[in-house]
């Protein structure tokens, strides 16, 4: 199928697609007679699963290990565990530092009396260097 079709069935733009397969990421096909890429089934449910990887924030490297991954059936799955797990980390980590920024923020915004005065606690927070 046309990489359009591809890009469809996978829900991801033509432009992307296109990206995965200028790095290797999914590498479909090429007619020779054409030199159109040519993508299958298979290449779908790869282009699927680097989307969905991508959602749960993998970066393109990690998306290429988890690729080889889901492709290898001589798998261990404590090497993808350890890929997953580390993502986790960082996001409970990124979770952390919003919510302290949510407290903070929202200390700061509770503090400022919003009326015609200049003072601001919000202003005197964010120009003071930590």
């Amino acid at each position: 199928m046309k990489i359009s079709e591809a890009a469809k069935q996978a829900k991801l733009s033509t432009k992307t697609v296109r990206y995965y397969a200028d790095i290797g990421l999914v590498v479909p096909d090429v007619r020779a007679e054409t030199k159109y890429r040519d993508y299958d089934h298979t290449h779908v449910q790869k282009l699927i699963f680097a989307r969905r990887a991508r959602e749960f924030g993998f970066s393109i490297e990690e998306c290429r290990d988890l690729l080889n991954l889901y492709q290898n059936t001589n798998r261990s799955s404590s090497d993808v565990k350890r890929l997953a797990s580390a993502r986790l980390a960082d996001i409970e980590k990124k979770q952390q530092e919003l919510q302290c920024l949510h407290d903070e923020l929202s200390h700061l915004v509770k503090s400022c009396k919003g009326d015609e005065r200049p003072d601001c606690p919000i202003i005197s927070n964010l120009a003071k260097s930590l």
